[in-house]
């Protein structure tokens, strides 16, 4: 659940003047049809997030757990820095001859390509073992930036303080730095215990079982 709210919340605010959703509005704009750009914004976050969320993983199999600690902490930081810088759409995003659909699906996915939202879903990939729940997250932290974005057009843009949300989410991510940093090794990707751990229920772990028992007791009595 922490790795769902943690990935949802940071990638919301961090999205907020990004790029991506920078193309939200211009899509808006020229497309016209809301419904077919919010299924193609969907579809190409979750398949850039999968991807980047695979990546982070893999990656945190490569080092030590010292190491991923302070490579997860120290990207938090850069990515907090990195947020207080506004955002510019290069470019011009338009596919001829495709339909709404496609166009946002490719455009949307090839903008998200080494943007902070995707290297922040890298990290916090590599930092909780949950991939699952940390793409549901940066995907659903980009609906909830990006639906309004799409739905209200550049009014959205001139209701909320850009700045003011820069300022939060670069805080977030600082602050998810110095969390991952002070927490400690074993904070870092822990995982399930394995099965042959677990205690079953209703068994003491150390008891021996009753044929155990009786060779034992047999054994005491020669």
């Amino acid at each position: 659940m922490e790795a769902l709210l943690v990935s949802t919340s940071i990638v919301a605010l961090a999205e907020m003047g990004d790029k991506t959703q920078l193309l939200s509005f211009v899509l808006a704009a020229k497309l016209k049809h809301r419904v077919p750009i919010i299924l193609g914004i969907l579809v190409a976050t979750l398949a850039n997030h999968f991807l980047a969320g695979w990546i982070g993983s893999w990656l945190a199999t490569l080092v030590s757990p010292t190491t991923l600690r302070w490579s997860i902490a120290a990207s938090f930081v850069a990515f907090g820095l990195w947020a207080l810088k506004p955002d510019e759409l290069e470019g011009d995003q338009r596919l001829r001859g495709a339909g709404v659909f496609v166009t946002t699906l490719v455009a949307f996915f090839l903008v998200e390509m080494g943007d902070k939202t995707q290297l922040a879903t890298v990290a916090l990939a590599a930092r909780y073992d949950s991939l699952v729940a940390v793409v549901m997250g940066t995907t659903l932290g980009m609906m909830i930036a990006n639906v309004p974005a799409v739905w209200m057009g550049e009014a959205l843009a001139h209701r909320i303080n850009m700045k003011w949300m820069r300022w939060v989410a670069a805080a977030l991510f600082i602050v998810l730095g110095g969390l991952t940093l002070v927490a400690g090794d074993d904070a870092v990707r822990l995982s399930p215990a394995p099965a042959s751990d677990r205690a079953v229920p209703g068994k003491h772990p150390s008891s021996p079982s009753p044929r155990g028992a009786r060779g034992l007791s047999s054994s005491a009595d020669r």
